[in-house]
C-alpha cells in the first residue's frame, strides 16, 4: 500500500489544509502524531515479523490504525515530512536509559529535520520517554516540549539526550548526526525482534501522549495515568481490560484482517510476560 499524505493527515486529525513546510507545522505534526499513533510492540509478542519498508509502514499504522516502535513510527513520519517538503536527516540512538555497564549498540530511530537553517530533534517512536514535540539541535537548553522538560548535552560520546523525571534529569540515548541507513535499521530491528534479552520480548509496553498534556501508559497489565501535572495513578487490568484498554484507550484496531489481535492471543501473551 503506497503512502497517501491525505491518508496520514487523516490518521493524526489535522484539521486543516495541507500545510507548508514551517516550524509551527513541524511542531503540531509532530505533536498530533505523538497523540494519535501509541508505541506499542504487540506484533513481536505474538512471533509476527515486524516489517519497516515503507509499504508495510502505512499499511499497519495509517490503513490498519495500529501502532509500532521506533522504526515503524519515525520511518512513517519521516514519509509524512519529505512528502510536505522538508529536509530529513535518518539517525540512530545507542539507548543508556538503563543505565548499562558497557555501550549499547545504536538500536534506536530517530530524525534530524532542518527548516531555515535550524536543526530540530523529531522522535515520535520512543515510547513514554518520547518527545511530543521537537526540540532544537543544541547543547545545554533546557527545552519544553507539549508534555515535559528536555536537555541535550554535547559530550565526548555525542550528543546525549536528558529528561527531566521525577525531579531529577534521566539519560535517555546518545546519538551523533552521521547518517543511518534502512539497512541499519534492518539490522537493528531484527536484533531488538530476536534477541533473547531484548526487552520488547518480555513485556507488552504502549504509551500515548493525551492532546490535555497527560500520558496513558501500559507495562503488561499494569495501566498508568498521568494527568497534565504530573500526578499518576495506577490500576491493574485483567486480559480482558487490556483488551478494551487496547482499542477505548489507545484507540488500536485490533480487528483487521492482516494486522488484528484476538483476545486469546494477547492473553496468551499476558500469561507470558507475567
Amino acid at each position: 500500500m503506497e503512502f497517501s499524505l491525505s491518508d496520514y493527515l487523516t490518521r493524526i486529525g489535522w484539521p486543516h489544509a495541507v500545510p507548508q513546510p514551517g516550524v509551527s507545522t513541524l511542531r503540531e505534526l509532530h505533536l498530533r502524531h505523538a497523540c494519535a499513533i501509541p508505541f506499542e510492540n504487540l506484533d513481536v509478542l505474538l512471533g509476527r515479523t515486524v516489517h519497516i519498508d515503507q509499504t508495510a509502514l502505512f499499511a499497519k499504522l495509517v490503513h490498519a490504525r495500529r501502532g509500532g516502535w521506533c522504526y515503524e513510527q519515525n520511518g512513517l513520519f519521516q514519509q509524512a515530512l519529505e512528502a510536505l517538503g522538508f529536509e530529513v536527516e535518518s539517525l540512530a540512538a545507542r539507548v543508556v536509559m538503563a543505565g548499562p555497564a558497557t555501550m549499547p549498540p545504536r538500536t534506536h530511530r530517530m530524525l534530524c529535520v532542518t527548516f531555515a537553517a535550524e536543526r530540530w530533534l523529531a522522535d515520535v517512536g520512543f515510547g513514554g520517554a518520547s518527545l511530543s514535540t521537537p526540540i532544537r539541535l543544541c547543547a545545554g537548553q533546557e527545552q519544553r516540549t507539549a508534555h515535559g522538560l528536555y536537555r541535550l548535552d554535547n559530550t565526548p560520546e555525542g550528543w546525549l539526550l536528558l529528561a527531566h523525571q521525577h525531579n531529577a534529569w534521566q539519560r535517555l540515548y546518545l546519538f551523533d548526526e552521521s547518517r543511518a541507513y534502512f539497512s541499519d535499521y534492518l539490522m537493528a530491528n531484527h536484533f531488538v525482534s530476536t534477541w533473547p534479552d531484548s526487552h520488547f520480548l518480555r513485556h507488552l509496553m504502549v504509551s500515548r501522549w493525551l492532546t490535555d498534556g497527560g500520558q496513558l501508559r501500559l507495562l503488561n497489565c499494569r495501566l498508568t495515568r498521568r494527568a497534565p501535572d504530573g500526578s499518576e495513578a495506577e490500576q491493574t487490568l485483567t486480559p480482558e481490560q487490556v483488551f478494551r484498554s487496547l482499542k477505548q484507550d489507545f484507540g488500536l484496531c485490533l480487528d483487521h484482517a492482516q494486522y488484528g489481535i484476538r483476545l486469546q492471543e494477547l492473553q496468551s501473551v499476558l500469561k507470558r510476560c507475567g
